[in-house]
């Protein structure tokens, strides 16, 4: 069976989609994508769909299940690379896609990642209260 590598960069797992997405292969991706982030406690996860020149409303939905799911999964999600002509197509089908982050490119997306997953780590500290009668 077909499947999609999923690398481990610290605390963020990345997906590069280097062949052309079937409706199956999306759903395994989805499937061992959540699987990963809870095996590996994952913070982040960055999808790369720079080669896919075809992204139909399935895969849409899929790629906004996944997004959901690891955020369930206490996990953010950013897509990166989509090419005009997805996009174009994303808005015709009418699709928000709601919950995915999107960036231009790896770079911008690991540093979008990164400034999030930082921001969450910080622990707000409360100084002792002591009341007094």
């Amino acid at each position: 069976m077909e499947r999609i590598p999923i690398l481990r960069m610290g605390k963020v797992l990345l997906v590069t989609i280097q062949v052309d997405m079937h409706d199956q292969l999306a759903v395994t991706l989805q499937d061992d994508l959540t699987s990963r982030i809870v095996e590996t406690g994952a913070s982040g996860v960055l999808i790369d769909i720079s080669s896919l020149e075809v992204v139909d409303s399935f895969i849409g939905r899929i790629l906004g299940n996944i997004a959901t799911m690891s955020r369930v999964l206490d996990a953010q999600t950013v897509v990166v690379g989509m090419q005009p002509a997805v996009a174009i197509t994303l808005v015709e089908l009418g699709m928000s896609l709601p919950g995915i982050r999107t960036a231009l490119n790896v770079e911008k997306g690991m540093a979008l990642l990164q400034s999030s997953i930082e921001a969450d780590d910080v622990v707000l500290e409360v100084p002792d209260a002591s009341f007094e009668d």
